[in-house]
């Protein structure tokens, strides 16, 4: 059932009322496509495991809402701010700062990346995109986009593990990518991610720089035929059941897909949606994607494209180009609006915004300030890869070992 959005916080201030209409679910589910996944393995055994186990953070994090509760916000957030709205602290990439910070629910940063001395000369970090924890919390994988590079960075040393990519050089052979998105780690240690412009899925194997399976055309005409060819993916995550879930802005179509078999199970359109971004699981059936538009909205919906929720204000509430709502474990959702330049925890109860870090609709690099954030994680062991660690089946493998 659509829900009408009451009231927001403004700009640094207080809540201000913001009626939408309720709308209605306008796509139906169908089943589409059962071909498999083609391309070259380039290695037939995963040999990089992680332990069940996630380190101790180099910082102190809230373990839960209880220990939030009874937080009071610090002078970094916006007025009216909540810090029990979270269970623990947020990993944000801020794309135009060229940089990833980990932010308190109090507003405060406790770890960012890079840091004096943690690049290599030559190295270079810019413009990243989404980031989100390996599955045993100890390191963090960060697609940048625009520079057409993923990187796996330690939490512990703030220096860079693994890259695949040339810096600033797109391409479609291997060790190349272009626009590449959402890189998730298995708990086996291999990468899955969206390789937007060339129009495919990849899985990686670190340390190697040869893709260990390609799946999709690789082409720049992109189109939607799953799983033979893809129109434009920005997404791929993984679901509770094992299965995964792509989102192809072409069209606006996402996919329930068995990474496993190379099996599309069902393809839907998100409800009202211009530009599907980064679709993942709520619960069961339900999952959110985020409209990257402006005006924007934040849209949960089922297989078969039913409207749950909707929330999209208007005027000075609207949202500007989100690009990822995720799930957090009491129903709320965690939301990077973009080119608000701020990061927001709504309440789809009462459709409020009852945390913000970011000035609204004001970039900055200072304490409380934000630059067209991308991406968003929780910390472990609420972090998205760990909460499905259990569940993230590779191509042709059960999800064994590693953590």
């Amino acid at each position: 059932m659509a829900v009408a959005c009451v009231a927001v916080l403004s700009a640094w201030g207080g809540p201000a009322a913001s009626a939408h209409g309720t709308g209605s679910a306008h796509g139906t589910g169908s089943a589409h496509g059962t071909g498999s996944a083609h391309g070259t393995r380039t290695s037939a055994h995963r040999t990089r495991t992680h332990a069940h186990t996630h380190r101790t953070l180099p910082f102190s994090a809230p373990a839960g809402f209880r220990t939030t509760a009874h937080l009071r916000p610090g002078p970094n957030l916006a007025p009216g701010s909540q810090p029990s709205a979270l269970p623990t602290d947020v990993l944000i990439a801020d794309r135009n700062n060229n940089r990833l910070i980990i932010v308190n629910p109090q507003g405060n940063i406790v770890w960012r990346f890079p840091k004096p001395g943690d690049l290599l000369p030559g190295q270079t970090f810019v413009t990243p995109d989404d980031a989100f924890f390996t599955p045993n919390g100890k390191d963090i994988i960060v697609t940048q986009e625009d520079n057409s590079v993923v990187s796996e960075i330690s939490v512990a040393t703030g220096h860079i593990l693994w890259r695949y990519g040339h810096p600033g050089t797109p391409g479609s052979a291997p060790d190349y990518l272009d626009n590449p998105d959402d890189a998730m780690m298995l708990p086996n240690g291999d990468v899955v991610l969206a390789d937007i412009k060339n129009c495919r899925l990849l899985v990686l194997h670190p340390p190697s720089h040869s893709p260990l399976e390609v799946i999709g055309q690789t082409t720049n005409s992109c189109a939607h035929q799953p799983p033979t060819r893809w129109g434009s993916p920005n997404g791929v995550f993984p679901l509770s059941d094992g299965n995964w879930i792509v989102t192809e802005i072409n069209g606006d179509w996402v996919d329930g897909f068995d990474l496993q078999t190379g099996t599309v199970l069902w393809s839907t359109h998100p409800p009202g949606i211009t530009y599907p971004s980064d679709t993942n699981q709520v619960h069961g059936n339900v999952f959110v994607t985020a409209d990257y538009a402006n005006p924007g909205q934040v849209v949960e919906f089922t297989s078969s494209g039913q409207l749950v929720w909707r929330y999209a204000p208007t005027g000075a509430q609207a949202l500007d180009r989100p690009s990822l709502a995720l799930a957090l474990p009491n129903g709320d959702l965690l939301v990077n609006d973009d080119w608000n330049h701020r990061v927001i925890v709504i309440d789809p109860r009462t459709n409020k915004v009852v945390w913000q870090y970011g000035h609204t609709g004001i970039p900055g690099a200072g304490p409380g300030y934000l630059d067209k954030p991308d991406g968003v994680d929780l910390v472990p062991p609420y972090s998205l890869t760990i909460v499905h660690r259990h569940a993230m089946l590779g191509p042709q493998s059960p999800a064994s070992g590693g953590g």
